[in-house]
């Protein structure tokens, strides 16, 4: 067992009770859960980081899937994450145009 443990998906515990073991969970307090979820996502994108093509989709979701919980663990639905995601290209551009910036004359 994992003296620490990690924060997992939510029907984890139920995957390993189908595998035929039990799991020793606990329900994370809000400050425990974000400072856990904050550690997920670096978790994920260092998974991201490491993945090869074939992988890198699936990695991206679940950065995906952190980043929605830590949004709405600060109140921010899909929904409105979104809006804000959009405000933000509008007003400033998104990456799709490949610049790289080096500095200013």
């Amino acid at each position: 067992m994992l003296t620490e443990g990690k924060l997992v998906r939510d029907l984890i515990p139920e995957i390993i009770r189908a595998n035929g073991a039990e799991p020793e969970v606990y329900v994370a307090d809000p400050v425990e859960y974000r400072r856990r979820l904050r550690e997920k996502l670096g978790e994920e994108v260092s998974e991201y980081m490491e993945a090869d093509e074939t992988h890198a989709p699936e990695e991206l979701a679940d950065v995906l899937e952190v980043a929605y919980a830590l949004a709405a663990d600060h109140g921010v639905d899909p929904a409105q994450l979104e809006k804000v995601r959009a405000a933000k290209a509008r007003e400033r551009g998104g990456f799709a145009e490949r610049i790289v910036w080096t500095g200013n004359r």
